[in-house]
């Protein structure tokens, strides 16, 4: 294999949607997204978190959830056959949880539509934000067991990246993890931040993410006008909105792709240089370095 031909295989996209309830139209857009990754020499797509549906209530999300073997999921399943790409789906609401809720459920497929991980958000959005909504996601979605889900992908996309959603962002111990046990190349955290966090924090947060875990970070993001409560950057009136940006972010802290705040669908494109990795790995070898003695001392003493 060529190097110039190993570059392309390595190349993902990262992509920006504007969801609402209605599942056909999001179909659609994810759809775009594929021909646009796909023509661009990728082999895997991000796609955001609740990607399929956004609706205005939670009764809304519940009620229209299906398993992970349904036919709405089928729908994205023949889209990645279709294409030849691998996809991030970065939030499903998937049916049977307990007590009537739903997992926020995280799903990867391969190019031949089959599911290659799943993870089940761990961090709920229970939240009061300054200045902003009062969201309490536990009230729809319950909460996943599994952290550290790596999807090793070396063979046949050339790297391994780790699963993470939204929320998650703020318990940077997730990513370290993911760096230090897995070795992940790339961490992939779907996001529909809200607006005043995505103002305040969205870069912030992934940046630093990248840099404490040396890996890149891939975060797929909601944007746009959802409906009569949810909106995005800058859209007015809104008793909600939620960020876009949809960022790649380097393991040395820079972003090498932004699809700004308003644009929808939109995608952008980077290289998962190995490379490079191993190189900021091994000038500053964070991970050897780790006092996991001391560490671990500290966690005790929190518990």
């Amino acid at each position: 294999m060529s190097a110039q031909l190993s570059r392309v295989l390595r190349r993902v996209g990262v992509g920006q949607l504007t969801a609402t309830s209605d599942h056909a139209s999001n179909l659609a857009a994810a759809s775009q997204l594929c021909r646009q990754a796909k023509s661009a020499g990728a082999c895997l797509l991000c796609l955001p978190e609740a990607f399929s549906f956004i609706g205005a209530a939670a009764a809304e999300t519940v009620a229209q959830a299906e398993p992970l073997d349904g036919p709405r999921l089928g729908a994205y399943r023949a889209l990645a056959r279709e294409h030849g790409l691998w996809l991030s789906l970065g939030g499903f609401h998937e049916a049977g949880a307990p007590g009537g809720r739903v997992f926020n459920t995280h799903v990867v497929l391969d190019a031949a539509g089959a599911t290659r991980a799943e993870y089940r958000k761990i961090h709920l959005f229970d939240v009061d934000v300054p200045d902003g909504p009062v969201l309490m996601e536990s009230r729809s979605t319950a909460p996943g067991a599994a952290a550290c889900v790596v999807v090793d992908a070396s063979d046949e996309l050339g790297f391994t990246f780790g699963l993470t959603t939204c929320y998650d962002l703020r318990f940077p111990e997730l990513y370290v993890a993911l760096a230090r046990s897995s070795g992940c190349h790339a961490i992939l955290a779907p996001s529909a931040f809200t607006r005043p966090t995505g103002a305040a924090h969205w870069h912030l947060l992934l940046r630093a993410r990248a840099v404490e875990s040396q890996a890149y970070v891939l975060a797929a993001a909601q944007s746009g006008t959802h409906n009569e409560k949810r909106a995005s950057y800058g859209a007015r009136p809104a008793s909600f909105a939620v960020a876009g940006h949809a960022l790649a972010v380097d393991p040395w802290g820079e972003v090498v792709g932004d699809c700004g705040p308003d644009a929808s669908p939109a995608l952008v494109t980077v290289d998962i240089d190995l490379d490079k990795i191993a190189k900021i790995r091994a000038k500053m070898p964070i991970q050897a370095h780790r006092r996991g003695d001391v560490l671990g001392l500290l966690q005790a003493d929190a518990a």
